[in-house]
């Protein structure tokens, strides 16, 4: 009897080990699988550092070769775009645009025609599909998952962009109702609304919620237990929608986060698997952009300071100078007038990396300054940010007038030129229009479509069963 019991405990824990180190080796292959795409497709992008981050400050050069990475990881930020969701005559995505020369290549861009020519395969190949949870008005929860029916209520704000991907997403020719067809698989969850219900709202019950969700997407359907969930992702663009996944350990390791706070130190955010989301504030058009010889003032910033160390640390710097207008409060006078008026427009992290002012000052044609280290940008594997974009390290917040007055009016000119061509990306659009922020981040998402191989999937349905029987 002993014996017997001493074979069953033996088998038991062979079993064990050898689904996880199964398990171990399929997570080696993901990685070595997801880098080998990656190095094949910078193998034809010479010069492009792709899904790299971005290039640092040429102030920091002199303390990161000194070892100081950590303290000169200056990132760039996102920008903004002129639309407030005017209706396009373009038909999504059935009108695919010329592949042709255009004055951005070679200078904003890292490789124009090629990604225009990878652009143009995925508006005829990618395909999404959308749980039935977003079409579903009997469900309790029907205002989690389904469209927002208000997105330019001025209470979302900082929440637009979530909103805007899910009703373009919806609306868009990308979606189908064949699983079989399917590319990725969406989770349509809102983050930001289960936030405002009052029967959601924490954080801890946010995670639980979502937690039960995926659990009840893994047991009915079989499209989740195929990868995992790698081939499944969601978007929030909440401070607490990385935490929406604390309590499921397939949606934190597996599925992709498409996210506007992407902090490439934050536990649950893994660069390369999860998308930066581009954080974008519905302004109205401004078709005519004020020209840089009348932009009299240095630079801008205005906004709440508590619970921000580098914010306070600005604004006890530069908050007195006469050339810039630095506030830790509301500015006197227009907000939108002190952003027309300035040659250089500040986002300076706070709770989170990431704020729509630099959309905003994208908008408005300002230059902007990106004070926000860790900031894994959006579209950096296209864009050069460096050609419209002025980043300093937090630590360099002293040196900041220095640093914007060493710029020439020939450069400071050319990142003004360089600002205006990249607006069209970070605009929504009620009808999308080619390269808006809807089709750039579908590009994102169409780069990370074949993560998972065949063979790693029936393995990985192999080691997930026998975990679930030990």
């Amino acid at each position: 009897m002993t014996a017997a019991r001493a074979r069953r405990s033996w088998r038991w824990q062979w079993q064990l080990l050898t689904a996880l180190t199964l398990l171990a080796l399929l997570a080696l292959q993901r990685l070595s699988s997801r880098n080998t795409q990656l190095l094949e497709l910078q193998n034809h992008l010479p010069n492009l550092p792709f899904l790299a981050p971005p290039a640092l400050s040429p102030f920091c050069n002199a303390a990161n070769a000194n070892g100081n990475a950590d303290a000169c990881t200056a990132r760039k930020l996102e920008d903004r775009a002129p639309q407030y969701l005017p209706t396009s005559s373009l038909k999504h995505p059935t009108s695919i645009p010329p592949l042709k020369k255009t004055s951005n290549a070679g200078v904003v861009y890292y490789n124009w025609k090629l990604f225009q020519k990878d652009y143009r395969e995925m508006l005829q190949r990618f395909r999404i599909y959308v749980y039935q949870d977003a079409y579903n008005k009997g469900n309790a929860y029907a205002n989690v998952f389904m469209r927002h029916e208000r997105p330019l209520d001025p209470k979302l704000g900082n929440y637009f962009s979530e909103h805007m991907f899910k009703i373009n997403l919806l609306d868009s020719t990308f979606v189908t109702s064949n699983p079989a067809q399917a590319n990725l698989f969406f989770l349509p969850f809102s983050v930001n609304v289960m936030r405002n219900d009052p029967r959601i709202r924490s954080e801890t019950s946010i995670a639980e919620f979502v937690a039960k969700y995926v659990e009840r997407i893994r047991r009915e359907f079989e499209f989740w237990n195929k990868s995992l969930g790698a081939d499944h992702f969601y978007v929030c663009c909440h401070s607490v929608g990385r935490e929406a996944a604390a309590r499921s350990l397939y949606l934190q390791r597996n599925a992709m986060q498409v996210s506007c706070s992407s902090n490439i130190y934050h536990k649950f955010y893994v660069p390369h698997k999860d998308v930066p989301l581009a954080q974008v504030w519905p302004r109205p058009p401004e078709p005519h952009v004020t020209p840089p010889q009348h932009r009299k003032r240095l630079a801008f910033y205005a906004g709440r300071a508590q619970n921000s160390r580098v914010r306070n640390h600005l604004i006890n710097n530069w908050g007195n100078d006469p050339d810039m207008d630095i506030r830790a409060d509301k500015i006197r006078g227009s907000y939108i007038e002190a952003f027309r008026r300035s040659k250089y427009c500040l986002h300076v992290k706070g709770y989170e990396v990431n704020t729509a002012r630099i959309s905003d000052a994208i908008h408005y044609g300002c230059v902007p300054v990106i004070i926000s280290d860790h900031y894994d940008l959006p579209f950096a594997n296209i864009i050069d940010w460096s050609k419209f974009s002025v980043i300093i390290s937090q630590t360099d917040i002293p040196l900041l007038k220095t640093i914007l007055l060493s710029i020439s009016d020939a450069a400071y000119s050319q990142l003004h030129k360089n600002v205006l061509k990249v607006r069209k990306h970070f605009s929504w659009h009620k009808q999308p229009k080619d390269y808006d922020s809807f089709h750039m981040t579908m590009y994102q998402l169409w780069l990370r479509r074949n993560i998972i191989s065949p063979l790693a999937t029936s393995h990985m349905e192999w080691a997930s069963s026998t975990l679930h029987n030990l």
